[in-house]
């Protein structure tokens, strides 16, 4: 099987190039989605093996993801990995977020950060994650643990069936109501994320998680 990982990047000059060299031995091909960055992220990302793929402004991770997605499925993946630029992440967990779909019997694998017993997932963190969980839930009718971290795999397949059409974050929630519309078979996994003060500065506000609700309803008038 070809695994490809897909990694979005905005502004990640001084963390990319580690986070390549950390997964690269895992998968058959990286890909660096360099979103607009003002810094040398796709400069650093390919010195360090990645494939990268740039888009001239910043789009936002939805859209990057897409991207990415795209040139695996064209590139002939079989299976598509997502991970994040920052860091966050625990590249040694890729093995277990895959084996669902090499053994069969699934289209979707979503990382979970609360089905480890040991995660410590900041108080703020944790109130703006339940909210967004809790409203995604109802809004797809899925029964899910967590939502908005980066680290997923999909089968080609469950690829070429998911478009992403929020630009935005509102893609996490985007991609599990098509796996609720396709009725694509899931299975969370427990992952570890690593916060650090880097990533907390760089991640979702209480603001943001509104941002998201708003877009996602948006989106649905439209179609």
């Amino acid at each position: 099987m070809i695994i490809s990982i897909v990694i979005p990047a905005f502004n990640e000059a001084t963390m990319v190039a580690s986070v390549v060299k950390a997964v690269k031995n895992k998968v058959n091909q990286v890909i660096v989605v360099d979103d607009g960055s003002s810094d040398n992220t796709g400069a650093e990302a390919e010195q360090a093996g990645a494939t990268v793929l740039t888009h001239l402004l910043n789009r936002g991770q939805g859209a990057a993801l897409q991207t990415g997605i795209n040139f695996a499925l064209k590139s002939g993946a079989d299976i598509i990995v997502t991970f994040d630029a920052d860091g966050q992440l625990n590249a040694e967990e890729i093995d277990r977020v895959v084996e669902p779909l090499i053994l069969g019997g699934v289209d979707i694998v979503l990382g979970s950060r609360f089905l480890k017993p040991t995660s410590q997932v900041p108080a703020a963190k944790k109130i703006i994650l339940k909210l967004a969980i809790g409203v995604t839930n109802l809004y797809t009718g899925l029964k899910l643990t967590d939502i908005h971290n980066g680290f997923r795999a999909m089968s080609r397949l469950a690829a070429q069936k998911i478009e992403i059409k929020q630009d935005g974050m509102a893609h996490a929630s985007e991609i599990l109501e098509q796996v609720k519309k396709y009725q694509l078979k899931f299975t969370e996994v427990p992952i570890t994320i690593y916060y650090t003060d880097y990533s907390i500065q760089k991640g979702q506000k209480l603001s943001n998680a509104f941002r998201i609700i708003w877009a996602l309803i948006l989106g649905r008038i439209s179609r």
